[in-house]
């Protein structure tokens, strides 16, 4: 009895931790199930890749615009920014994501969950375009994106007007999201890679409070790896989200790589105390995604190294994070 009580003392003194490592399952927020080039692993290695990682279900959607492999450039480039050839927006992406989910068992379709994203952002017949789409294939759409607006070099890259989260066009496809019920992710960059402000902060929250009844995930919180390198950290980024989740009840924010470090750890992979109290205070507002594109051998890498960060949330709060809050976010008729 002595043994066991200083057992018990000892588990929860020593630093509040756990006696046991919890275990996860994870929804994937934030998946691509083809790359820049429009090219994936398929199925088999995406379903083993889950399996392996212990992701229960996933979001999944396709690139919406396909990289150029320019008449000038003589070995081909293996990312968007690769070379300065350009990026344009590519429709049948979707109709690769439908035909790849088409080809799986019932209970296997029953994991994922597709989001529509082939549509140009900056076009007025957008809304249009995705409705006949939604048509096309009743009842397999469940959400809108990833949209790429404001997306570091890719904005340059990609031909045409320069997509912005808060214009007409994507205003009717926010409309027609609403409509059916659909949440839409949008990457949406809240600042440059050289102001130190929140620079673009208007053109996504000007969308969340002109469409109340649609439901907005914001992809990285704002952030990316390109803001990083030459920025480091943004010290406004967590003042900035704490004032729109308490303002717009719509927001959820998908924590996906870019915002890991240096945000929810530091340099020494501990929990950065303020993030956590932020999730605590919005426990059904924040999901994680792995956004591995077109290759998924890192799903399970990307989505565990969330663990530090879920370990110091409550047990409940950190399964709502790893799996419910993204289930939560889809149709209610799902």
């Amino acid at each position: 009895m002595i043994v066991r009580a200083l057992a018990a003392t000892l588990c929860v003194g020593l630093l509040l931790q756990p006696c046991q490592a919890r275990e996860y399952r994870y929804s994937d927020a934030h998946l691509h199930y083809v790359d820049f080039f429009q090219e994936s692993e398929g199925m088999p290695a995406l379903l083993e890749a889950m399996d392996a990682a212990g992701i229960y279900q996933s979001m999944i959607s396709g690139i919406p615009v396909a990289k150029k492999w320019h008449e000038d450039e003589p070995k081909r480039p293996r990312y968007y920014a690769g070379d300065d050839a350009a990026a344009y927006w590519y429709s049948a992406t979707d109709v690769l994501v439908a035909a790849a989910l088409q080809k799986l068992s019932p209970e296997q379709r029953q994991r994922f969950h597709p989001f529509l994203s082939g549509f140009n952002p900056v076009d007025k017949n957008a809304a249009s375009h995705i409705e006949r789409t939604l048509e096309l294939n009743p009842g397999l759409w469940q959400g809108i994106g990833e949209v790429f607006t404001r997306h570091d070099d890719l904005t340059a890259l990609t031909s045409g007007d320069t997509p912005r989260a808060n214009n007409e066009a994507m205003n009717r496809v926010y409309r027609l999201a609403a409509e059916h019920d659909l949440p839409v992710l949008v990457h949406s960059n809240i600042t440059s890679k050289r102001e130190r402000n929140p620079l673009y902060l208007a053109e996504i929250e000007e969308p969340l409070r002109d469409h109340p009844h649609t439901r907005f995930i914001w992809a990285h919180a704002g952030s990316s790896l390109e803001i990083h390198r030459h920025q480091t950290k943004m010290d406004f980024l967590l003042p900035t989200l704490t004032r729109m989740l308490e303002r717009y009840p719509n927001l959820y924010v998908d924590l996906s790589w870019s915002v890991l470090e240096p945000y929810l750890l530091d340099k020494q992979g501990s929990p950065r105390q303020a993030w956590v109290d932020l999730v605590k205070r919005f426990p059904e507002r924040f999901m994680l995604g792995s956004d591995v594109v077109g290759r998924f051998g890192s799903m399970g890498e990307q989505l565990k190294s969330f663990t530090p960060f879920l370990d110091a949330l409550p047990e409940d709060v950190a399964r709502k994070v790893a799996r419910d809050n993204f289930l939560a976010v889809l149709p209610k008729a799902r």
